[in-house]
Formats: structure tokens, sequence, C-alpha cells
């Protein structure tokens, strides 16, 4: 894992709020129901899975999106295997991560948030490090994208032209992604990148998000 790790202050007790951003990392009207709406919904799952599909996305955090896209898949009763790789600069600790999911009644076991996990129906990768580095170098392709960093006004650099770009080269084709930004220049470099771009609803006080589709 990545030598830096994630700084956190708690809000309400059980929300982890990064220090290094001043954001939490899920949406404090709920966030399992946000992950739900936005990535899962927003990229039209779980109707799409089949066998070997890959879900990728920026921002790992608490791993709440990888458990709730696991329990859907198995909800799904699909059969096969969930390939999930998520890219992270600042890795929480075991310790914080079963704080942070504490609340959420009913999500699987945390100990399989490491780095590299797997059983018969699932393989975890979590790359640490810059994505603006560790992206470019990898060699898959996703099906689908969380794109989850924190906000682009407090993170730009998750958000940017270029790794918007990296996220187009590794995308299957006809393959999607999904933000709870609705922010003008992300919209734009995502259709820039190739995407076909819509704005939708979003979760909570959210007005708006982002739904994208590789043409």
């Amino acid at each position: 894992m990545s030598d830096q790790q994630a700084e956190l202050e708690w809000r309400d007790g059980d929300i982890p709020v990064s220090q290094r951003f001043d954001d939490p990392y899920f949406s404090l009207q709920g966030g399992l129901d946000e992950t739900r709406h936005v990535f899962l919904a927003g990229n039209d799952l779980p109707v799409r899975f089949a066998d070997g599909f890959r879900v990728a996305e920026l921002g790992f955090g608490t791993g709440l999106n990888f458990l709730a896209t696991l329990m859907a898949w198995r909800a799904s009763g699909i059969g096969g295997r969930l390939h999930f790789t998520s890219f992270e600069a600042y890795p929480m600790a075991a310790d914080d991560l079963a704080r942070a999911l504490a609340p959420f009644a009913g999500l699987l076991p945390t100990h399989i948030l490491t780095e590299r996990s797997q059983a018969d129906d699932f393989a975890l990768e979590v790359i640490a490090g810059d994505a603006r580095a560790t992206l470019p170098a990898w060699d898959g392709r996703a099906d689908a994208w969380y794109l989850d960093g924190f906000s682009p006004a407090k993170n730009p650099e998750l958000w940017g032209a270029d790794l918007m770009q990296a996220v187009s080269d590794h995308t299957a084709k006809g393959g999607t992604a999904a933000t709870y930004t609705a922010a003008g220049h992300v919209r734009r470099s995502l259709q820039l990148a190739g995407f076909s771009v819509e704005r939708v609803a979003g979760f909570g006080r959210k007005r708006h998000m982002t739904r994208a589709r590789l043409m």
C-alpha cells in the first residue's frame, strides 16, 4: 500500500472526513443509498452484469462502493467472477475502514478490503498512488467506471482532462462511467475523451450527477 495514508477527522461520530481535502468520504444523507443511486444505477447495474464484468474506480475511499457492488453481484445470481480495480492515493488504515463502515447494517465483512483480495466470485485490486501515474500504466479496460474522487473544487487532480482521457483509454467499447458531480469542466473533459455525457438527477441534496457512455 501507499506510504501516504488518509488523514481523517470524524463527523457525527461515524462519518470520515478527509483533512487533506476537507470533504466527507460519502454523503451525509446516506452513503450506501448514494452508492446505489450514483454508481450502480448510474452505470445501469446490476442489469449489465456478466461473468468477467470489470469495474474500475477512481478513489477507493472506505471501500463502500466495492462492497455494495459485490452485494449486488451476489444478489443478481449471475455467477462467475466480478473484477474490481480501484486507484487510491491515500488508503485508509484498516481500523478506520472498519469504523467508517460499521454503521451500515448488512455489509460484507471489511477484512476483504485489502490491496489484493479474491474469492471464487470476485477479484479486488487496489492500486495505491497518484492515479495520474498509475492509471495510464494499468493494462486493464473497465466495463464501468466509478469516478469517486473528492469534490473537483477540492481535489482537481483527480478530474483533469488528461486523467479523463486515461479513463477513456481504459474503457471497453460501449463502457460507461458515472459520478456524483455535474461540474461543467468534468462533463466537457469526458466529452472530449469520447464519451456521450448526460446530466441526470443526483442523490440527496445534489440536484444533478453525470452519466457517460463511451461512443
